[in-house]
């Protein structure tokens, strides 16, 4: 089968061809496993964290892609969640434990040996991958294999984001950056919590006017201080700057939760200007948001067809993925990338 490698991390403000495609094995469903003939794979910043370095090393050489849809096409042994052809997605948990404390307590997302797909085994810029059943999901009919696959990264944090916060309905919601994840979580929020007034804290004035048609109450900049301060706030910037403004605009003993990966350097965190004081007395809370779980994914799913949440997408043939992640990292971005066998 056709596959792109990752062999080694890339500065892609220097090279233009982080990933390889090769001819590879393809592979054979294991017990418990099924074998996935791929359709298309949402392209995703984890990716560029994973190239450039910023994310834990993946296992090389690896193949990339999280967000993989595709169809049922061998069983393994005592297989039975799913038939030959049945429609199926995989998100970032590719497998966990199932026995240490943090699963036993629904936490798999923060196994010790928890595993990612396209980090620590293989994922969906290929033809084809292998995957145990449990870590598989039903697509719900009414969306497209090129519109799930977003879901299955983007919308699934962003779900795991919004429960993080613990919102009620009428608490106020600030939503710091308003990329692919948030405006998923715009539109959840909207849903889940009618009468919950929605801050958008976002640098482009054009996804301030976007924020402001999908419903939020108000949109500003990054640093800007909104009317009034909000009881939670998610943060889905590559900075640190904003998460010290989000802290200024933030109720008393309420929650910030960072669900991206800072892409600048180290020493940026030793320029931040936190005032205890201003940004963290009165029991503020900042939280991390690590991994996901099976749960997020299946309930995320369910929501996103039901509301319904449909990702705008840009589509890239497969041989073009390459071209996909350096529109990715240069801010070629019309909605989310997703690459199409």
């Amino acid at each position: 089968m056709k596959a792109w490698i990752l062999k080694q991390t890339h500065d892609l403000l220097k090279e233009n061809q982080p990933l390889a495609l090769q001819e590879i094995p393809q592979p054979s469903p294991k017990e418990h496993e099924v074998l996935i003939k791929i359709s298309c794979c949402g392209v995703c910043h984890t990716e560029l964290d994973e190239i450039e370095g910023r994310a834990p090393p993946p296992v090389y050489p690896i193949i990339p892609g999280h967000q993989v849809v595709g169809n049922v096409d061998k069983m393994g042994q005592n297989t039975s969640r799913f038939n030959i052809g049945q429609r199926v997605g995989v998100a970032w948990i590719f497998s966990s434990c199932g026995e240490c404390e943090m699963c036993l307590n629904q936490q798999e997302n923060l196994c010790e040996h928890f595993q990612a797909t396209g980090r620590d085994r293989h994922g969906g810029y290929a033809d084809y991958m292998a995957i145990e059943e449990k870590f598989v999901y039903p697509i719900p009919d009414i969306f497209s294999d090129e519109e799930a696959a977003p879901l299955l990264c983007a919308g699934a944090i962003g779900y795991r984001s919004l429960k993080l916060t613990g919102l009620n309905n009428g608490q106020i919601l600030g939503l710091t950056g308003f990329g692919a994840s948030g405006h998923l979580v715009l539109k959840m929020a909207r849903y889940q919590f009618p009468d919950s007034k929605i801050l958008v804290f976002a640098r482009s004035k054009d996804e301030q006017k976007f924020a402001l048609s999908l419903g939020a109450f108000w949109a500003g900049d990054t640093t800007d201080m909104a009317p009034f301060q909000a009881h939670a706030i998610i943060d889905t910037t590559p900075v640190w700057k904003p998460i010290v403004a989000s802290l200024l605009n933030l109720k008393p003993a309420g929650r910030l939760v960072i669900n991206a990966i800072r892409k600048e350097a180290n020493d940026q965190q030793a320029l931040l200007d936190i005032r205890y004081q201003d940004h963290l007395w009165m029991e503020k809370e900042i939280k991390s948001v690590a991994n996901i779980t099976r749960k997020d994914v299946e309930e995320f799913l369910l929501l996103a067809a039901k509301i319904p949440i449909k990702p705008e997408v840009e589509l890239y043939p497969f041989a073009k993925a390459n071209k996909a992640l350096l529109d990715l990292k240069r801010k070629h971005v019309k909605g989310a990338k997703v690459l199409v066998l």
